[in-house]
């Protein structure tokens, strides 16, 4: 990196700002591989998203700020700090009581918020995930599947009652992002990731999609839906046959 940056002209060239949705495209590069469970390609990735630490770590070091042996410092003792269960004298009993601890240990490191450590950046998706996740370490939370259900339920039918009304499109889509919320809450309940679970539902679309496209006889504009429908179900067999 260090020759990089003195010979390289778009090397030379990169800041912070220019690096971002670069760094932003390695990730989901990396998260794309994991879900494919495409270990060479994990790997692959992985080593794309280190160069961007490293050149991180060196503008760091330009600037002043950092380099990249204070970076891993800091955070091996971060990671001591935030473990006295296993570096300290602190019981658990279990994953939970881990992630309450890690909660007040940050609360007492300076952080304003419990949600201060959720990424404004983060997808919708995700992060209403991360906050309820870390709202929950802190006793914000309901008590079982069945009361998240409940809600969920009635989120829907606020929807429908807005709907029939004929109200602005804002109040729909506020009532419609409640059920969205609720139905992240849900998933978290029952042990569900909802981002993987829609990215995996994306991928059978996508798949099921392109299997009509390279079987249909004719172009799809000169199909009807019942054509394309017959298609999708041949999909569907064939998936399930593998």
């Amino acid at each position: 990196m260090d020759e990089l940056r003195e010979q390289c002209p778009w090397d030379r060239k990169q800041d912070i700002h220019s690096l971002r949705n670069l760094t932003i495209e390695e990730t989901y590069e990396l998260a794309d591989a994991i879900l494919r469970e495409d270990w060479k390609g994990i790997g692959e990735e992985l080593g794309d998203v280190l160069l961007h630490i490293v050149f991180y770590a060196r503008l760091g070091k330009e600037k002043g700020a950092f380099d990249i042996t204070s970076v891993i410092n800091d955070e091996c003792e971060k990671l001591i700090r935030r473990h006295p269960h296993i570096y300290g004298d602190v019981k658990v009993e279990n994953e939970d009581d881990v992630k309450r601890n890690w909660e007040t240990i940050k609360m007492s490191e300076g952080k304003s918020s419990v949600l201060s450590g959720v990424p404004n950046g983060l997808p919708a998706m995700v992060k209403a995930y991360r906050m309820q996740e870390k709202t929950k370490q802190v006793g914000f939370d309901w008590e079982n599947a069945g009361q998240v259900w409940d809600k969920v339920e009635e989120e829907i039918n606020e929807f429908r009652e807005v709907s029939r009304n004929g109200t602005s499109r804002d109040k729909l889509e506020d009532e419609f992002g409640d059920i969205l919320f609720s139905l992240v809450n849900y998933a978290r309940f029952v042990g569900i990731d909802p981002e993987t679970a829609l990215e995996k539902v994306n991928l059978k679309f996508k798949r099921r999609f392109e299997f009509i496209e390279s079987n249909s006889p004719k172009p799809l504009k000169e199909m009807n839906l019942a054509e394309m429908d017959a298609l999708w179900d041949e999909a569907k067999k064939l998936e399930k046959e593998k």
